[in-house]
Parts: structure tokens; C-alpha cells; sequence
């Protein structure tokens, strides 16, 4: 029996050696714990203030490994903006090892800017403290709001600075997963040939993530679908809430189905299809409208890899994948269009239904409407954008759903209930996440993101706090780019 503090398990350490590279965390000079996430420690069985003492924050910030890790730097390539590249992997993060929650699941522990790996390609693999808390405040808000995600378990400044555009403090995310590997892993063997590297990759994912996969007559086209539902599900639960990711690679496409890689993604005020914030996606690839196509397209080169295994017969194999890639548009359509439904509070199914979504939609989008504030008043009508109030289309509109919620069986109170359980109030609006992010990075104060955290916790409750965290930015508080943190 494991009796260290961090009982931890290396499933991936033992693999072959040409899925990954060993490679320790280079020490900091003054480790500072800024946040410790209390009640994920406690589902992971690990004593909570013993994990505040320095011993234990030395581990969070690379200066100490713990007894039973084997650290590690994943290796795998990707299409980054359609282009391949095959020179990729963690560059500035390393697996420190697995450990079980309380319910018996299995989650990768890895820490993000501890220092350079074989894949940093020049960089210094470490991270600055913006996009360390940007990562945080979004992975514990999908968590709250019920979209998978990885979660974070630590945040700790390194008492360093590191050069991005200019000097900025420096800081390390320990985050957890249901698995790290990528559509990119997967492209990693499959680029060199390495069939057996694939199956041997494909297998440690039945076994660890998809269980459900190992008795079907074909594994790994069981597989191959059930990644493929995972992705149009959890992209459509983006759509839902607002959120664009804005680096959608395959190397940043879960096969666990989870939201990984926190970099400038961001969630939308005034609603646009075409919303773009990450500064490097300059051809608006992964703007918000794009994410559906573009998750049928990452999907596409997960089962380009898989081929060889679906059927020894090339050809036949080839189309096992269509078959199955077929399926990703019906799958995306099904649980957006439910998910679109229970924003409106319907229960029953009317052929109607997506229309008068897309409708909304488009009205939001000629008024500039708040995207968040638009569904949210719905149900709390004081809280609907005063553009939509007195507008005679979305009057009209409002009149035809009203229509339609004329055969809905459940009482006005418990729809209304209903709806506020999936429409947020609070979400990490980016001028909100910005001022936390200045008031670290420049003064060093960090209530404001402790009070954010606070908030968003519970972000379809309303609570007794200043309005601001619901309110759109005002003009002067607009961020119009956001940025990766490389």
C-alpha cells in the first residue's frame, strides 16, 4: 500500500518509453502558495492543511518531488491552425503522476510552467501568473456549470519573473485530468508509422477512459465513436454557455472529452457568430461559430489514426471511420438543440423549436444583445438588455414563445426554476478576469480573484454581492484580444 501524502499511481510511466520523455521540474526561488482548491483535495483524499505547509507547496512548485511520481513530458505533435506540426509534446508541463478520487477515479496530476521538457522548442517552459489564474477562475467555472473540464488543484507564484512582451511574475498551475492524451498523441505515432505505438496508445485508453469499449466486437471503433460523442457534446455545451475556446488544435482536442488548454479563450458579452478573441487566430479559424466544424474536423484526424486498426483491409477501414465520423453532425445537432431547449425552458420537442432559437439568435445579434443576460432574463426579466425591452422583433419573438410554451406541461414556477439551473448569472466575463489578473500581476493583491472564485462557485444562484459581476464591461472596460501565455 502507497502510504506517501500523494499516493500516487504511473499507468503512463509504463508505457514504452517513446510515449513520453522523464524529466524533472527545474526549483524556483521562492515558492508562495496562492490558492489551494480545498474541496477537490478532499475528494482526492489528501489532507488539506498538510498540503498549505511549504513541504507540501514545494511540491506545487516543482522544488520537490514527491515520494511515488515519476515526472514526465508527453510527447505528441498536432495540426496547429490546419497546419501539422510535428515537432510538439509538453513544453512546459510535466505529469507528475495519477491519483484516485473518492469515487475510485483515475486523474492525471500535472504541473504547467515548472520549467523546460525536450519538446519547449526553444522556450523556457515556464508560465506567467495571468495565465496561470486565467486557467484556474475558467476550468473551476466549466466545473461548476457542469461542462467537462480539467480542474485545478494549486496555484503558487515562483518568486521569478519570466520574459513575455515584458518581464511578468511567474507562477505554476498544478492541474488534473481524466487523461492528457490528444487527438495529437494519437498523430504523435500515427506521422511515423508506428501502428503498434497507436494500438498500444489506443488500448491504455480503452482501458483507462472507455472500459465500456473493450468487449465490442471491434474495441476500437468503439472507441472511435464514443471520442466522437464525447467532442460534439462538450462543444455543444460551448455553444451553449457562450465560451470560445480560440486555440481549437488537435493538440488541444481531449480524447477524455474534456476543455483543456485554457489559453485565450474567453466568453462572449454581446452576442456575434463571428466573435473572435484569441490574438494569434487572425483568420477567425476557432471563432465561435466555427467550433462545431471545426470539432468534426479534429475528429476526422483522430480516425485518420485509427485506420490500421479498424480493419486490416485498408480500404475497409477507411470507411468504418467515415461511418463513423458521419455521425458527429447528428450527435453535435442533438444535444445543442436539447441543451438550446432547456435554455428556453421547453421540455417537449416541437419541430418549430430551432427555428425560434436561431431566431433569437439573430435578434440578439442585431441589437448587440448581452449573451449571458439575454437567457438569463428569460426568467428574470429585470436582468433582459434594455436593447431587447422595447425592440418590436424581439417583442414578436417573445409573443411566439410564449406560443410555444403552451404545451409544456410543467407549472410557470418550476420552468422558470428549471431554466435558472442552466442559464448562468455569473460567468468569468473577460474585463472581470482582466482587473483580477492586474491586481495580481501589478500589486501583488489577490482578494480580487479569491472574490471572483467565491462567486462563481455557485453561478446560477443569485447572490447577495455588487452588480458588477453580472454587468456587461462598459466601453472602457472592453478586451478585445486575448492571449496564449506562451
Amino acid at each position: 500500500m502507497n502510504t506517501a501524502l500523494f499516493p500516487f499511481d504511473n499507468s503512463y510511466a509504463r508505457l514504452p518509453e517513446y510515449f513520453y520523455s522523464r524529466v524533472n521540474p527545474q526549483p524556483v526561488k521562492q515558492p508562495t502558495l496562492i490558492i489551494l482548491n480545498e474541496s477537490l483535495a478532499t475528494e482526492l483524499n489528501l489532507p488539506t492543511e498538510r498540503l498549505k505547509e511549504d513541504e507540501q507547496v514545494a511540491v506545487f512548485s516543482g522544488n520537490r518531488i514527491p515520494e511515488g511520481s515519476e515526472p514526465l513530458a508527453m510527447a505528441y505533435t498536432g495540426h496547429q491552425f490546419g497546419h501539422f506540426n510535428p515537432q510538439l509534446g509538453d513544453g512546459r508541463a510535466i505529469l507528475l503522476g495519477e491519483l484516485l478520487n473518492n469515487k475510485n477515479e483515475r486523474f492525471d496530476v500535472q504541473l504547467k510552467g515548472p520549467g523546460r521538457t525536450p519538446y519547449s522548442r526553444g522556450g523556457d517552459g515556464r508560465a506567467a501568473m495571468g495565465p496561470v489564474l486565467r486557467e484556474y477562475i475558467m476550468c473551476e467555472f466549466m466545473q461548476a456549470a457542469g461542462i467537462p473540464t480539467t480542474r485545478a488543484l494549486a496555484a503558487v507564484s515562483t518568486g521569478e519573473n519570466v520574459m513575455r512582451e515584458h518581464l511578468l511574475p511567474g507562477a505554476i498551475i498544478t492541474r488534473l485530468s481524466q487523461s492528457y492524451v490528444r487527438v495529437g498523441t494519437f498523430q504523435f505515432f500515427a506521422a511515423q508509422q508506428n501502428f503498434q505505438a497507436v494500438r498500444e496508445l489506443a488500448d491504455y485508453v480503452i482501458a483507462r477512459n472507455y472500459p465500456e469499449a473493450a468487449p465490442s466486437d471491434n474495441p476500437y471503433q468503439a472507441l472511435l465513436e464514443a471520442v466522437i460523442k464525447r467532442q460534439a457534446e462538450l462543444i455543444a455545451q460551448w455553444m451553449q454557455i457562450g465560451f470560445i475556446h480560440g486555440v481549437m488544435n488537435t493538440d488541444n482536442a481531449s480524447i477524455a472529452g474534456e476543455t483543456i488548454d485554457y489559453g485565450p479563450c474567453a466568453f462572449m458579452d454581446e452576442y456575434h457568430a463571428d466573435t473572435v478573441f484569441s490574438s494569434i487566430d487572425r483568420q477567425g479559424r476557432y471563432a465561435y461559430r466555427n467550433q462545431p466544424p471545426i470539432g468534426h474536423w479534429n475528429m476526422c484526424r483522430f480516425a485518420e489514426t485509427l485506420i490500421p486498426l479498424l480493419d486490416e483491409d485498408s480500404e475497409a477501414g477507411a470507411a468504418i471511420a467515415q461511418q463513423a465520423i458521419n455521425t458527429y453532425p447528428d450527435l453535435y445537432q442533438h444535444s445543442w438543440l436539447n441543451g438550446m431547449r432547456s435554455k428556453l425552458g421547453l421540455e417537449q420537442q416541437n419541430d418549430d423549436d430551432e427555428a425560434l432559437i436561431n431566431n433569437l439568435l439573430a435578434i440578439m445579434s442585431d441589437h448587440k444583445a448581452d449573451f449571458t443576460l439575454t437567457f438569463r432574463g428569460l426568467s428574470d426579466p429585470d436582468l433582459l438588455p434594455e436593447a431587447l425591452k422595447h425592440a418590436a422583433d424581439f417583442q414578436q419573438w417573445n409573443n411566439q414563445w410564449q406560443q410555444r410554451l403552451t404545451i409544456e406541461t410543467r407549472s410557470e414556477a418550476d420552468r422558470q426554476a428549471a431554466m435558472r439551473a442552466v442559464n448562468p448569472l455569473y460567468i468569468p466575463r473577460n474585463h472581470l478576469v482582466e482587473a483580477v489578473i492586474r491586481s495580481a500581476e501589478d500589486h501583488g493583491d489577490f482578494k480580487p480573484f479569491h472574490d471572483l472564485l467565491v462567486i462563481l462557485e455557485k453561478p446560477f444562484q443569485k447572490q447577495t454581492i455588487s452588480e458588477k459581476y453580472t454587468q456587461p464591461p462598459r466601453p472602457e472596460q472592453v478586451v478585445q484580444n486575448t492571449f496564449c501565455g506562451t
